[in-house]
Order: C-alpha cells, then structure tokens, then sequence
C-alpha cells in the first residue's frame, strides 16, 4: 500500500512535459502509388456508345418492375436506368456502334413498346461484357 501511495504522490508532482510534434515522412514509393492511383481514377473510362431504351416513365415502381421482368427474362444483356426529373429511363446494352443497337432494339421491339436507340456513355467494361 506504502509503494503504491509514494508512486501516486510521485506522479502527481512530476511535471508533464510539453506535447512533442510528430513529423511523418511517407516513403516515395508509397507517395508514387498514391498519385498513379490518382490518375488512373481521374482517368474517364466512359466513350460514346448506344444503348436501347425500353421505358420512359414518372413511376418509379413501374421501371423497378420492369426491370426485374428484363432482367429475369435477359440476364446476359446489361441493363440500367438514370432519372433525369420527372423521368426515368430504363435502358439496355451498351454497343460501340448503332447497327449493332438495332438489332436488340429489333428484337426487343415484339415485347416492349416504344423501344428506341439512344445515344449515350457506355463504360468499356460494359461494351466487353456485351460481347
């Protein structure tokens, strides 16, 4: 008990040294990873593509199911929507070119009305999944 009062009372009296400042050197390879994955990032991936648009609605539970019929119906085939107010837009595939938009628009003409080639960004990585 006698040990542990005299290190509490020496504690106490010490006085607490002044905060030191810490100065961080980040390695240059770390430095050089950081501002290529910056880069890459910044990079737009996106081109000038097309895609086939199957509705056009101000309902949203009208495309979300739409989208699940799409989608259980043509699993291979990319499918998206933007909402660009009051609409959205349910939209199908992503191709470099418009002839080969035409055909699924084609095909998907028999079952959706209204379908429609439109003119937008694709990633590469949907024009590779797409082929």
């Amino acid at each position: 008990m006698r040990i542990l009062f005299s290190l509490l009372v020496l504690l106490t009296t010490v006085p607490v040294s002044a905060q030191r400042m810490l100065a961080v050197t980040p390695d240059p390879d770390v430095n050089r990873v950081l501002d290529l994955f910056a880069r890459v990032s910044e990079r737009e991936d996106k081109i000038d593509g097309w895609r086939v648009q199957l509705l056009a609605t101000t309902d949203r539970q009208q495309l979300e199911k739409t989208e699940r019929e799409f989608k259980a119906n043509y699993p291979s085939i990319i499918i998206d929507w933007v909402h660009n107010k009051p609409y959205y837009k349910l939209r199908a595939g992503a191709f470099f070119t418009r002839q080969e938009a035409e055909r699924l628009r084609q095909r998907l003409s028999t079952e959706y009305e209204g379908v429609y080639l439109v003119k937008a960004e694709v990633e590469e990585r949907e024009l590779l999944e797409m082929y």
